[in-house]
């Protein structure tokens, strides 16, 4: 009888390892392998001057937020396009001067959290100190890097880029930082500029350095699947694509 349940112990833990192994497998193959170094910058010097010591963060409040742009202009409609809840946790990628920071941490209440990330330390400064005068205790700020969204693995609950996805110079590798930092089942929201010859402007097409559907299938070549395209009225200029990240 000793050896009969020896055996049968035996094969319960053999059992237990395959599936355990089987499992990890399984997670495994859901996630997408880091992608090797890029090399070069697909857009070198694009973000120079927001890394400036001396940078003129009043300046970019003006541009970023003034009514010629119709982001702006718009920023409560964008902002529901992301359905947030009270309780979910939400990543601002590319902050900047903070357009939609009461939008976005109004949304998720006391309960949820925004993480402001942005790659300028004059910029983070600057939110540091909106943030405070506006008394908002559902805000980190997030210092990131050209290659990393720098949020922990599965922390929030959707990651949202506007008018700044054109920015990521080593787009694979934040790309990868960010479906890790997804949740499953979470969702990649992306506003960029459309970019048609002949009908977006010349400082767009120079400035922007691809069209709506390479960007698509950048985020898809990451492991997002896309969803659909959001129409949002007086948007003319810039696109609205949402992903999700799988199980």
């Amino acid at each position: 009888m000793r050896t009969n349940r020896s055996s049968q112990e035996r094969g319960s833990r053999r059992a237990w390892v395959a599936l355990a192994l089987f499992a990890a497998a399984g997670c495994r193959s859901a996630t997408p392998a880091p992608p090797p170094p890029q090399a070069e910058s697909v857009k070198p010097g694009i973000n120079e001057r927001f890394l400036s010591d001396d940078l003129d963060v009043d300046n970019y409040v003006g541009i970023f937020e003034g009514e010629s742009r119709e982001i702006a202009v718009e920023h409560a409609a964008i902002a529901k396009t992301l359905e947030l809840q009270p309780g979910m946790d939400v990543a601002d990628i590319g902050a900047g001067t903070g357009l939609f920071l009461e939008d976005l941490a109004g949304a998720v209440g006391d309960t949820g959290k925004l993480y402001a990330v942005d790659i300028s330390p004059g910029f983070i400064e600057h939110l540091r100190e909106r943030t405070s005068a506006a008394g908002l205790s559902n805000v980190e700020l997030v210092l990131c890097t050209e290659r990393s969204a720098e949020l922990a693995p599965r922390s929030v609950d959707v990651a949202f880029v506007c008018d700044t996805y054109h920015h990521f110079e080593y787009p694979a590798e934040t790309l990868y930082s960010l479906f890790r930092a997804v949740r499953p089942n979470g969702r990649l929201v992306v506003v960029d500029f459309e970019r048609i010859p002949g009908v977006t402007s010349d400082w767009l097409m120079e400035h922007v350095r691809a069209d709506k559907q390479t960007f698509r299938a950048e985020i898809e070549a990451s492991g997002f699947v896309f969803e659909d395209e959001i129409e949002v009225e007086g948007l003319a200029e810039n696109y609205v694509l949402r992903f999700r990240r799988p199980r």
